[in-house]
């Protein structure tokens, strides 16, 4: 099956280069080059991953990813930028992005961590998967829903899957190198830790009723994280 890609850069010769590069690759790709064509091109299709520059002339790459996953779109989004500060970098991750690649960049690091990233997405199970219940949620594998108080939370690809192993080791300690092995398997080269501290900070605030003092992924200190289900 081909993955299909919308590639989302103002540049007009890196957009032709990364293009190129996908195509070789064996990826289908539909180019963008503001937030306007963006936003038409995710209206009219799904896609398999956004590969999404930051700094577009109508608007903040941001600014869409955040109406992606208001809309509850759980479509992978890479992060391009030309900034590599900290506040950008977690500013990207806490939005709901799946990576955040700083250019310049090499293209076989970049077609590296685009693999790692659908790597993480994984086969789809069958559809009449039951729910796995913990509290008032409930995490149903086949469609890669979550439910809380029977409403839908919306999810980035790495959020869910975080969630998923969590749950599927109920009151066993979790490391951070564990949950990097997990969720970053043949990618965690471009990982630091810190990132599993940020997503597990806005895993909470989307199924914590009090984030600010979690119940249900208890921080263990100096071990890691434990599910509390």
């Amino acid at each position: 099956m081909i993955r299909h890609l919308l590639l989302v850069e103002d540049d007009a010769s890196l957009h032709r280069g990364i293009e190129f590069t996908l195509r070789q690759e064996g990826f289908g790709v539909t180019g963008a080059y503001n937030l306007a064509e963006a936003r038409s091109a995710a209206a009219g299709q799904a896609f398999d991953l956004i590969v999404l520059d930051v700094q577009l002339p109508d608007g903040s790459g941001f600014d869409f990813c955040a109406e992606l996953r208001a809309a509850r779109n759980a479509t992978p989004i890479v992060f391009l930028t030309a900034s590599d500060t900290e506040l950008d970098v977690v500013r990207g991750l806490d939005l709901g992005g799946d990576d955040y690649i700083t250019k310049p960049f090499r293209l076989r690091e970049f077609l590296s961590r685009i693999h790692a990233v659908l790597r993480r997405r994984g086969p789809v199970p069958d559809a009449d998967e039951s729910a796995v219940a913990s509290g008032n949620l409930k995490l149903y594998a086949a469609g890669m829903r979550v439910l809380k108080d029977g409403s839908e939370v919306a999810l980035s690809m790495t959020e869910f899957r975080l969630l998923s192993l969590l749950m599927a080791h109920p009151r066993a300690v979790l490391s951070k190198e564990q949950i990097l092995q997990h969720l970053w398997q043949q990618g965690g080269d471009f990982i630091d830790d810190n990132t599993v501290a940020v997503n597990v900070r806005r895993l909470r605030e989307k199924i914590e009723d009090d984030p600010q003092q979690p119940q249900k992924i208890v921080t263990v200190r100096g071990a890691g994280y434990r599910w509390n289900g």
